[in-house]
C-alpha cells in the first residue's frame, strides 16, 4: 500500500469512528427541537447532518479504494453513486452554512422581518434548492462515467485519471464550483457574520458572554471554509489553469472529510449562541421598542 493509500485510509477510518457517533447525536437532537419548536436555523441544520451522514455512510468505500491502493475493484455504477454523494453532500454543506449565516443575520438586523419570515415552509423550500443544486452540479460524477463519448478509455480509477475528452468537460465545470458553490456562499458567510458581530457589540443590552459565543461560532463556521474547504476547491482553480487534475487534490479531500467531525460542535454553537442573542436577547427587546410596547407585557 502506498503513503497516499495509506494517509487516506487512516484518516478516513478516523473520521468515520469520531464523525458517525457525533452526528447521529446531532441528528437526534435536531429531531427533538424541530419536533416541539421547528426554527429555521434547526431545519437548516439538521439538514446538514444528514448531510453529514451521507457523507459518512458512503466513506467505507472510500476506505475500501484506499485499502485497494486507489485502484476501483467495484461495480462502476457504485462508483458513480460514491462520487456522487461524496462530492454533493460536501456543496450541500457550503450552501447551507450560508443559509444559516443569512438566517443569523436576519434575525439580528431585521428582527421584525425574521419574525415574518421564521415559517419553517420557507426553510423546507430553502433546503429542497440546495439539495437540487448541488445534486445538478454533481451530476458530472455519473455523466463523466456513463456518456457514451465521455466514458471511452476510463480506468481503473474511479472519477480520477481522467481522458482528454473529459478534462474538456471536467476542468471548466470544476472552476464554476469554485466560484459558485464556494466562493459565492464563503463571501456571503463573512459578510453575515461581520454584521452580526458589529450589530451585536452595537448593542449594550447583550452579555459580554453571549458576544463571544456568537464570536466563537462565526469564527468556527468560517474557519471551516478557510481551512477544509479552501484548499479543495483552490485545487479546481489551480486544475484548470493547469490543464489537469493536480495531484495532490487527494490531500485536500482529506480536509473536508475531516469536517463531517468539526460540523457537529458548530451546529451546537450555531443554535444556542445566536438564538440566545437573537431570538431571546435582540428580538424581543428591539421588537418591543419597534411596537412601543411596555416591558411588562409578554
Amino acid at each position: 500500500m502506498t503513503l497516499e493509500s495509506n494517509v487516506l485510509l487512516s484518516v478516513d477510518i478516523i473520521t468515520f469512528l469520531i464523525g458517525l457517533p457525533l452526528n447521529v447525536l446531532a441528528l437526534y437532537a435536531f429531531s427533538v427541537k424541530i419536533r416541539s419548536k421547528p426554527l429555521p436555523g434547526d431545519i437548516l441544520l439538521l439538514n446538514l447532518t444528514i448531510s453529514d451522514l451521507l457523507f459518512l455512510i458512503i466513506l467505507p468505500l472510500k476506505m475500501h479504494e484506499a485499502a485497494s491502493k486507489m485502484e476501483w475493484d467495484l461495480p462502476n455504477f457504485v462508483c458513480s453513486i460514491t462520487a456522487f454523494t461524496f462530492f454533493s453532500t460536501i456543496y450541500t454543506s457550503s450552501l447551507l452554512l450560508m443559509a444559516v449565516s443569512v438566517v443569523r443575520y436576519v434575525a439580528v438586523a431585521y428582527p421584525i422581518t425574521y419574525q415574518q419570515l421564521r415559517k419553517p415552509a420557507y426553510a423546507i423550500v430553502t433546503c429542497v434548492l440546495i439539495w437540487l443544486i448541488s445534486a445538478a452540479h454533481c451530476s458530472i460524477t455519473i455523466i463523466i462515467q456513463h456518456h457514451p463519448v465521455l466514458s471511452e478509455g476510463n480506468s481503473s480509477r474511479c472519477y480520477e485519471k481522467f481522458t482528454e475528452k473529459q478534462l474538456e468537460v471536467v476542468l471548466p465545470v470544476r472552476l464554476e464550483f469554485f466560484f459558485v458553490l464556494f466562493l459565492v456562499p464563503f463571501l456571503v458567510c463573512i459578510f453575515c457574520y461581520v454584521r452580526c458581530i458589529l450589530i451585536l457589540y452595537s448593542r449594550p443590552n447583550i452579555s459580554v458572554m453571549q458576544k463571544q459565543k456568537a464570536i466563537g461560532m462565526a469564527l468556527g463556521t468560517l474557519a471551516v471554509f478557510v481551512i477544509c474547504e479552501l484548499p479543495y476547491n483552490t485545487s479546481h482553480l489551480v486544475g484548470y489553469i493547469q490543464g489537469k487534475s493536480p495531484e495532490w487534490r487527494y490531500y485536500t479531500l482529506l480536509l473536508c472529510t475531516f469536517n463531517t467531525c468539526i460540523d457537529p460542535i458548530i451546529y451546537y454553537f450555531s443554535s444556542s449562541a445566536f438564538r440566545c442573542t437573537s431570538e431571546k436577547s435582540v428580538f424581543r427587546r428591539h421588537a418591543s421598542k419597534k411596537h412601543h410596547q411596555p416591558t411588562s407585557s409578554s
